[in-house]
């Protein structure tokens, strides 16, 4: 068995054109949608996502806003900084790059964003609708998990998905966007995490097996059931000598093996990382035709 590869590039690139032209009807209804980046200190990864996402913005229509502070930045300036983004009406999303430097407290500048331009899916609020299963925004990259499912045909529901990872990014959102009674959901799910007993053979009960946990090729073949499908949420940085960089991107999951037992399979890169992005630009457009039609 050879897995069909699950193309994250492909998909992401459907998700960003239908978000292009949601941008250019509410363009049409006089509003740009606008994301408003917060980067905190010199972080080269931070740095790389942020530009990542204003690229992505800038090809589909969406404005983009910078707001860079020093590493040192105080915690009351930092809130004093989403506060004016918050009643700042041109803004339709705040997105603050996480992680944040120690000093900071993150769960404070989270809950201190308006739940209505959280666009990253992260303050209590939007969290608690999800759970209940109301409509929200929802984290970007289980979003984009269950859009790779859904466009790739790979039904969900009564199917045993097990997630290898609990953080509040990944894991717990992910955990509850599938157990909805909805579609592309209604599964059954389990959450592993370090503490999990008899880890392989949970993994092997899975019909969707979902790693996030970020150890490199961490799932082995024998930790899958044969036909299964998997999902590679991992992305972690090895040393490669032979590569220009000195080093290359891989997932969770020993991707060569694994794929010889696993019916699809997402790669790293190329899977799920674009989706995360193209689910950030869907959460903006949706905050800005919110924001419309409160004002209409």
């Amino acid at each position: 068995m050879t897995a069909k590869i699950i193309d994250g590039k492909a998909i992401a690139a459907q998700i960003r054109e239908e978000a292009k032209n949601e941008v250019e009807a509410l363009k049409d209804r006089g509003v740009t949608p606008c994301l408003a980046a917060v980067l905190v200190g010199d972080v080269a990864a931070s740095k790389v996502y942020v530009k990542n996402k204003r690229q992505a913005c800038e090809k589909v229509g969406i404005t983009s806003v910078l707001r860079a502070l020093a590493a040192d930045v105080s915690e009351p300036e930092l809130l004093k900084l989403i506060d004016e983004l918050n009643n700042d009406p041109a803004v339709h999303g705040i997105l603050v790059q996480l992680p944040l430097p120690k000093h900071i407290d993150e769960t404070k500048v989270i809950e201190a964003i308006d739940p209505s331009k959280d666009v990253d899916g992260f303050h209590p609020f939007n969290v608690g609708r999800l759970v209940i299963g109301l409509d929200t925004f929802r984290s970007c990259t289980p979003a984009g998990v269950q859009q790779l499912l859904l466009r790739s045909g790979i039904e969900v529901a009564g199917k045993h998905v097990v997630i290898i990872g609990r953080s509040n990014i990944v894991g717990k959102p992910l955990a509850n966007i599938v157990v909805q009674k909805q579609k592309g959901a209604n599964a059954t799910v389990t959450i592993c995490h370090s503490r999990t007993k008899n880890l392989n053979e949970i993994c092997r009960q899975a019909d969707i097996l979902i790693s996030a946990l970020g150890q490199p090729a961490f799932v082995k073949p024998d930790m899958v059931k044969p036909g299964a499908v998997v999902i590679d949420v991992g992305i972690n940085r090895i040393d490669c000598p032979s590569s220009d960089k000195g080093y290359k991107l891989v997932g969770d999951v020993d991707f060569e093996p694994v794929s010889k037992v696993a019916s699809a399979i997402t790669p790293v890169p190329g899977g799920v990382g674009p989706m995360t992005v193209a689910m950030l630009m869907v959460n903006t457009v949706k905050a800005a035709r919110m924001a419309l039609d409160r004002a209409s």
